[in-house]
């Protein structure tokens, strides 16, 4: 991955599925698999009716920060525009918060984490 545009989206769960990548930034992201380090991943029902017709999926996975940072959780990297970041924040519904990570590869990345408990 070059860093050409500078950001990188972490995903381990829908934003991976090409349907919700046509839908969301207009055509299909390459990636590389990557993982974080200290969470564990969960599911949250999702009800938005725009969200559900993306993804096709009711239950959609959602991490939580753990002490323990044997727990990892795989998924793939992708770089992205700032545009394409601004629509991810979009499609993401508010039982999500976007941090900023380090993976185990060392790069840093945007990813969507559960908002509170």
């Amino acid at each position: 991955m070059t860093g050409a545009h500078g950001i990188f989206l972490f995903s381990y769960g829908t934003l991976q599925l090409e349907s919700v990548q046509l839908s969301s930034f207009g055509r299909r992201l390459a990636g590389k698999q990557d993982a974080m380090a200290g969470f564990r991943k969960t599911l949250v029902e999702i009800t938005d009716p725009d969200v559900l017709a993306k993804s096709g999926e009711r239950f959609h996975p959602i991490v939580i920060p753990v002490d323990d940072l044997n727990e990892i959780v795989e998924g793939t990297v992708f770089e992205i525009t700032a545009d394409e970041l601004a629509a991810a924040d979009r499609y993401e519904v508010s039982d999500y918060k976007r941090v900023e990570v380090t993976l185990r590869s060392g790069l840093k990345a945007w990813v969507y984490i559960k908002a509170q408990d």
